[in-house]
């Protein structure tokens, strides 16, 4: 899958149906992701272009708002904002629907029109050429021991910065800017057709009535530069798989003197050989020694915070429960912790000598069904069915 010139169906992107549920999106989703990951693809182009397509795709069809805008205008939605810079990471963005028609309506508190700029109506634009930075998406793999208990993690990106050597203007040192020769300054051209005057977007100046005499050498006067950029990301204890951390001002740098965007940092959480998770609950499943389960006793049981004591009852049966208050995943919020659910499994010994056979053999001499409660009671179930059973035949 290569990225064409032309933006793809996010759906197509993703391979999934128009009428795809949330689950099946987020599947989708993330065998992509594990498949064109920079991480697993290192210096692979195409690889790092699927990866900010398949992200792309997945942050708006992710959101059931997103998604219905995206439904029903498809890829205008959303001007031409998508789409990402630097590595492991797609871009963010979206318009307002509602501003956008009344803008192109004319209704936009009293301002101009598309209308407006048809017929040769409006006011001149603004000369500011200061553009907001894109906002950046970084997928991150995390280890479930910094998913509970936090921690800190060291990155590094490659983004859009501001030039040093213009301070993001676009133009040279010691020059600057001059009023657009063809448009005039007023950021618009106006060519006529009979009885109607067309106005349309200056292509020299762009719009904003000026232009740089001499561009920047380093930038080429679009007033940023790619640069690496070294970040230390605090992971707070509680997040989840789809946790989103965002760092205001370090995504990618504003053009000619515009202020930053941010990053967003979803992040993904490794499973875990011992623990599960639900929500602030962990869930265990610890193996018991028959004698314990048997006679009763006390046990240690590993959770997040470390090992905690657990008395078992005599008698207690594979299967059974156990809740530890309190030793579950901290609220990401502050309000409390959750519990730690420990499903018992009682373990038979293996490898016994003879000595350990004998005495269990000993032993199993003096038991009847009164120390089975479980096998009497199916004993007595099986025997009143084969009496319904014969009399039926009889």
């Amino acid at each position: 899958m290569v990225r064409s010139k032309e933006k793809r169906d996010y759906y197509e992107v993703l391979g999934i149906s128009k009428t795809a549920t949330a689950d099946e999106i987020k599947k989708a989703y993330r065998k992509l992701a594990v498949k064109y990951h920079p991480d697993k693809n290192p210096g692979d182009k195409d690889a790092e272009d699927n990866f900010k397509e398949v992200s792309e795709a997945y942050e708006i069809l992710s959101d059931p708002s997103q998604r219905q805008k995206y439904d029903q205008f498809g890829h205008h939605a959303f001007g031409a904002g998508k789409g990402g810079g630097g590595s492991g990471f797609g871009g963010f963005g979206d318009i307002d629907l509602e501003e956008a028609l009344r803008t192109f309506m004319g209704a936009a508190g009293g301002g101009n029109s598309i209308f407006d700029d048809f017929f040769g109506g409006g006011r001149r634009r603004s000369a500011d050429t200061r553009t907001r930075g894109a906002d950046l998406r970084y997928d991150l793999e995390i280890d479930f021991e910094e998913a509970v208990l936090g921690s800190k993690r060291e990155m590094t990106l490659n983004v859009q910065k501001e030039c040093a050597t213009c301070g993001g203007s676009g133009a040279e040192k010691g020059t600057g800017k001059e009023t657009c020769r063809q448009c005039g300054g007023s950021g618009a051209v106006i060519s006529s057709s009979g009885m109607f005057q067309m106005r349309q977007t200056c292509p020299i100046c762009r719009g904003t009535g000026q232009v740089i005499t001499k561009p920047c050498a380093k930038c080429g006067g679009s007033g940023r530069v790619k640069a690496r950029r070294n970040l230390t990301l605090k992971i707070p204890a509680g997040v989840e798989t789809g946790s989103r951390l965002r760092l205001s001002g370090k995504g990618e740098g504003g053009s000619r003197g515009g202020p930053p965007g941010d990053l967003y940092v979803v992040l993904h959480v490794r499973q875990h050989k011992l623990f599960q998770r639900n929500g602030a609950d962990i869930y265990c499943t610890m193996p018991v020694p028959f004698h314990i389960a048997t006679l009763g006793g006390q046990i240690q049981i590993p959770t997040i915070h470390g090992y905690a004591k657990l008395k078992i009852p005599a008698g207690s049966e594979s299967g059974k429960e156990f809740r530890l208050r309190g030793k579950g995943v901290k609220s990401i919020h502050g309000y409390g912790s959750g519990d730690e659910y420990v499903r018992m499994i009682v373990e038979v010994p293996e490898g016994l000598n003879k000595k350990q056979k004998k005495l269990i053999r000993e032993l199993e001499e003096t038991l009847s069904d009164s120390n089975f409660p479980l096998t009497r009671k199916l004993k007595t179930h099986a025997k009143r069915f084969f009496a319904r059973k014969k009399k039926m035949e009889g």
